[in-house]
């Protein structure tokens, strides 16, 4: 009863994980850019017991007893799968029309002052920096980053803003200049392997060495001859990637399986008494 009860409880705070990440899922359904998480479970190491060696029956499986203790999470992956795109008639509004590719924005960062962290949310805005000058920043206030990492400034008074081939913004006054910037624009080859932060926003980890990885395995950063390969439209946003009847569905399944796994644990304490009430 004592296993019974350990496994049971070591798999209610999985499937606890499991209903808060369909639960974020549901909470971010109209986000923009926002992609759906999956939990995916792995069993527990099994406990083999030899009780049985005289058992000479031809069978399949080992000879004895094998004891499990539950599952776990194994990893919480991404769904990378492209998000529907909607008409929005803004300017500042972007989507991407290609899978992994993702805008640059400068967050700051207590260790070493600012960051960068990758997204496909792209409804971005215009805010005063200095006498004249304004900055180009999401919805959150972070400055969106060119080519060449920096924020994106330029004198206020824009008359409106153009989105030309390669993801080149183009900032156009009355006076009939205008002013070109290229959107930093990343490939993210290995999106499971980024360090998710919150909501869109995910970033290159930090324990790369531990990952046996290097920079260029998870992403590339699209300049140059590359801008080409740049799928982007402007006047119209990505939504979020989350299927809410799945979710739905996802969710009741998990709520089944916490319910039987409680009521595990309920009927091993009732057969503990039993055996601490006989007399």
């Amino acid at each position: 009863m004592i296993r019974t009860m350990i496994t049971a409880t070591n798999t209610l705070g999985q499937l606890q994980s499991q209903i808060d990440t369909i639960s974020n899922n549901i909470a971010n359904s109209n986000t923009t850019g926002y992609k759906a998480r999956e939990a995916r479970f792995s069993e527990l190491l099994y406990q083999q017991f030899e009780n049985d060696q005289l058992d000479l029956t031809v069978r399949q499986s080992p000879v004895g007893i094998r004891y499990g203790v539950g599952a776990h999470i194994s990893q919480i992956q991404m769904n990378t799968k492209q998000g529907s795109l909607q008409l929005t008639d803004r300017d500042l509004d972007f989507a991407f029309t290609k899978e992994n590719q993702y805008f640059n924005v400068i967050m700051p960062d207590g260790v070493n002052g600012q960051r960068t962290a990758y997204t496909r949310q792209g409804d971005f805005y215009v805010t005063p920096v200095a006498a004249g000058q304004v900055m180009l920043v999401n919805n959150e206030g972070y400055a969106v980053a060119d080519s060449n990492g920096n924020a994106i400034s330029f004198p206020d008074n824009m008359k409106n803003f153009n989105l030309s081939e390669g993801g080149t913004l183009l900032v156009n006054y009355p006076d009939g200049t205008s002013l070109n910037f290229e959107l930093a624009v990343t490939q993210i080859q290995k999106p499971q392997s980024m360090e998710q932060l919150s909501g869109t926003y995910i970033a290159l980890p930090t324990n790369l060495d531990e990952l046996g990885l290097t920079e260029a395995d998870l992403y590339t950063d699209l300049l140059g001859a590359a801008r080409t390969q740049v799928g982007m439209t402007n006047q119209k946003i990505e939504m979020s990637n989350v299927d809410v009847s799945k979710e739905m569905t996802d969710l009741i399944n998990a709520q089944r399986s916490y319910q039987f796994s409680s009521r595990a644990i309920t009927i091993a304490d009732q057969m503990l008494g039993l055996i601490n009430g006989i007399r």
